[in-house]
């Protein structure tokens, strides 16, 4: 979901958020700590992710975090517990399940590529 963005045209205050989630994966900003990076409210933020992508910026934000889990995953050889902590979850479980949820299947039954 995170080619999204980059499929659609997006304003340059949603490139500016996007990349600073980007950048922020390990230990995420909340939307306040956004906000105030590009100097708007969390509404305008809320508005400009439901106009421009048809989501919530919070469940973007959670879909790159999985995205990148799932691109580590694959090619590298990191415990899933450190891809965890890499891409901002503090808990094992609770990785596990926002994976699950999003990928329909756990982490440990993603494909590995050897490196």
């Amino acid at each position: 979901t995170t080619a999204k963005a980059r499929d659609v045209k997006v304003s340059a205050p949603m490139r500016e958020i996007i990349t600073l989630m980007e950048s922020n994966l390990e230990e995420p900003l909340d939307l306040d700590q956004l906000a105030s990076c590009v100097q708007l409210s969390r509404r305008q933020i809320q508005r400009f992710f439901q106009k421009q992508l048809g989501t919530p910026p919070q469940k973007y934000y959670l879909e790159l975090r999985l995205t990148e889990a799932q691109r580590l995953i694959q090619n590298s050889r990191l415990a899933i517990i450190d891809v965890a902590i890499a891409c901002g979850f503090v808990s094992s479980g609770h990785f596990s399940r926002c994976y699950s949820t999003f990928f329909g299947h756990p982490p440990s039954k993603e494909a590995r590529y050897e490196v």
